[in-house]
């Protein structure tokens, strides 16, 4: 059956709609999760009782359905990349109570189930970041600017921190939550004595205004005021204090000559451990901090000549050490740092994706990573000496693993190519037995639109670099190569889209086209991620040059095997993917006779500092890697049609982008289409708009290749 345009637009895809945000409770009866009530996508908390196998709802429907998001929670869900609506997240306390952020809004449910209570209303200004203490005697939340706490069993809440009205204490910048991985700004020692915290600062940063020029109303309430540090520009001051719950007196940590504060955890000991990276990002150092007498030590320190890529895998060990890992070999391993050495436990030229679980009394350490190759995902384990290296997943595919060893079990969401996501908890003994089948497919899509999975491929470049690459091929019986052919593209780092996973298969865009009679190809070029950093360098100080390059490689490669009519290509990406459509369309017109661009960045001079500089350096250092890796350098040699794609209160990558480059189109005399949607950020979420902007992107390729 034909897929209609108006499915493509839908969220979830077919087959993706699974339970999310697992935990167990902690007294190990009962697993939860996050799951659909509807088609829509609308999140539910759901428990699994361990030892009846049965499901039961535990909360939906809190608060106001009608009710408009604030400012500050659309902006949090958009550094979350959270879609769905509903209930978005929940923490278990100590005392197996659950509490649920929600609108806002702080509602509790005690370990009976039963209705939740709300523990505090939003009123002016929404609960951010809500954390339970470990010990389950209070609950933290920030509101305008500074972490509040709520006792528990008094019920009285209290202000912790103080500060200047043009600072914020708890909040992790714009610069921590997109670019580094960092979605708080304040943590709990495990005694539950101290919070530390950082104290952003951005009085000096020039305020970027974004208008919602499609508001009923006009003021204040339509203009969107954002301090964005663009490339080359003053970051945010940060500096991390440690208040004292019983006291609220603070303790500052000297700051140091390092630009960013990456990570911070606590120590055993009451100690904290705070990464800092330098500007360039080339220079990451792990500092311990005092609380007796206020010092600030270094303990270990990684320097690249390409950058560091930042990772959540320092753990702490009781007896003193922690577990790191580090791509000092050019892949990503796991280390056991013990009184100033540090060890290599795992080697070899594939990566660690994640460490899951540190198992101090069984001496194991569980990871996932790419042992098995780098389109494949497992889960392995091992002794924290870095012996007996074991892979415990089995079936060839993506592994997303979720660890209680506590309760001897994980949760194990698997997909390939060929197989839906299933979800299923397993024994950690030997056997890995299913013990319960949490989620398996009943998407009656897959079979209607006879979604089939692209075949993937392997090429090699000039240099030696082996590519991979998926075919979506239309069907044989109905269609003859050479085949118009459309490269869906994100080309960038931090990303990789060819694995064998359902995500893949699940591509409607890509599945409608290969039913029209398309052939629909996805590489990962060089910069792309998961095939360690000499992978990855290529693009260092010069982007949109190796990528273009390694695209337009494999697209000849493929017209060579007659698979591409040379003569009716097109590319769509989005982001950096929606760059990289520009890029392609500008740098290669032999090639490329039609372009789709979504919220493309055009000038790296116009995004942050941390993702650009990372790879670009400053605007100031390398003037010339800034001219040449800028859309509007070659925008004179644009032949082919161009559909822009952007929404008008994008935070991420501003409106000002696109409206750069139709400065630089106009000024060149070329032509062009614009869609823009005036209450979008950087990806639509309305469903109208998202089947109207589906509609409009497919009628272009149809039109034009």
């Amino acid at each position: 059956m034909p897929i209609p345009i108006e499915e493509i637009s839908k969220f979830p895809l077919p087959g993706m709609d699974i339970p999310i945000s697992f935990s167990f409770s902690p007294d190990g009866k009962y697993l939860t999760y996050l799951k659909s009530v509807d088609e829509s996508g609308y999140k539910a908390l759901y428990g699994l009782d361990l030892k009846s196998k049965s499901e039961f709802l535990i909360a939906d429907g809190l608060g106001d359905s009608s009710a408009k998001e604030t400012l500050e929670e659309q902006l949090r869900k958009q550094r979350l990349r959270q879609m769905s609506g509903g209930i978005s997240q929940y923490f278990w306390t100590k005392h197996s109570n659950i509490l649920i952020p929600h609108q806002g809004n702080i509602y509790l449910l005690d370990d009976a189930f039963s209705t939740p209570e709300l523990l505090m209303a939003h009123s002016e200004q929404p609960c951010l970041d809500v954390k339970a203490s470990p010990n389950g005697d209070f609950i933290s939340f920030v509101r305008n600017g500074d972490i509040h706490l709520l006792e528990l069993k008094s019920r009285t809440s209290f202000k912790l921190t103080q500060g200047e009205d043009d600072s914020t204490r708890g909040l992790a910048d714009y610069i921590a939550q997109e670019e580094m991985g960092r979605s708080t700004g304040y943590w709990w020692s495990s005694d539950s004595r101290y919070i530390a915290f950082t104290e952003v600062t951005e009085r000096h940063i020039p305020e970027f205004l974004i208008s919602h020029v499609a508001s009923d109303s006009v003021g204040s309430n339509s203009i969107e005021s954002h301090r964005y540090p663009f490339a080359g520009q003053d970051n945010p001051k940060v500096q991390v204090g440690i208040a004292k719950v019983d006291s609220k007196d603070c303790i500052w940590v000297e700051p140091t000559e390092d630009e960013y504060i990456a990570r911070v955890d606590w120590l055993p000991d009451n100690s904290l451990a705070i990464q800092t990276e330098s500007r360039d990002q080339q220079h990451l150092k792990v500092r311990t901090f005092s609380i007796q007498d206020s010092t600030l030590t270094t303990v270990l320190e990684e320097h690249s000549e390409t950058w560091i890529n930042l990772h959540n895998m320092f753990k702490p060990l009781s007896s003193g050490g922690f577990i790191w890992a580090s791509e000092r070999t050019g892949f990503n391993h796991i280390y056991l740092y013990s009184e100033g050495d540090l060890r290599e436990l795992t080697e070899g030229e594939w990566q660690v994706d994640s460490i899951e679980s540190v198992d101090e009394l069984s001496d194991t350490i569980y990871f996932t990573g790419s042992k098995d190759g780098y389109t494949e995902k497992h889960l392995y384990k091992m002794s924290m000496e870095g012996k007996g290296l074991e892979k415990v997943t089995s079936e060839s595919g993506i592994h997303n693993v979720f660890i209680n060893v506590k309760a001897n079990s994980f949760v194990d969401v698997f997909s390939s190519l060929a197989s839906p996501p299933s979800v299923v908890l397993r024994s950690l003994d030997n056997n890995h037995d299913v013990e319960i089948v949490i989620h398996e497919h009943a998407d009656e899509r897959i079979d209607r639109y006879e979604l089939e999975p692209p075949e993937i491929f392997d090429l090699t470049v000039e240099d030696g670099t082996k590519l991979s690459g998926a075919l979506y091929y239309p069907n044989s019986d109905e269609f003859k190569a050479p085949y118009p052919t459309v490269l869906s593209v994100y080309g960038g780092p931090h990303v990789q889209l060819v694995t064998n996973s359902w995500v893949m298969t699940a591509s409607l865009r890509a599945q409608y086209l290969r039913s029209r009679g398309y052939l629909v190809v996805v590489v990962d070029s060089r910069g792309s991620s998961r095939r360690g950093l000499k992978f990855e360098s290529p693009i260092k100080n010069l982007m949109g040059k190796v990528e273009v390059q390694d695209q337009s490689f494999a697209l000849n490669h493929l017209i060579a095997k007659g698979l591409v009519d040379k003569d009716r290509i097109g590319v769509y990406g989005w982001s950096y993917g929606g760059y990289m459509s520009l890029m392609c369309l500008a740098k290669r017109p032999e090639l490329f006779k039609a372009a789709v661009a979504g919220a493309p960045v055009t000038s790296w001079d116009g995004y942050d500092t941390h993702y650009t500089e990372r790879y670009m350096g400053t605007p100031d250092d390398n003037q010339n890697g800034y001219i040449e890796s800028s859309v509007m350098s070659y925008v004179s040699e644009i032949q082919g049609k161009l559909l822009l794609v952007h929404g008008l209160v994008d935070e991420n990558v501003h409106f000002r982008h696109t409206a750069r480059l139709i400065n630089s189109l106009n000024k060149a005399g070329k032509d062009y289409d614009l869609l823009v949607f005036p209450e979008e950020r950087h990806m639509p979420r309305r469903l109208e708009d998202r089947a109207y902007m589906e509609r409009r992107i497919l009628e272009f390729l149809q039109n034009n290749v």
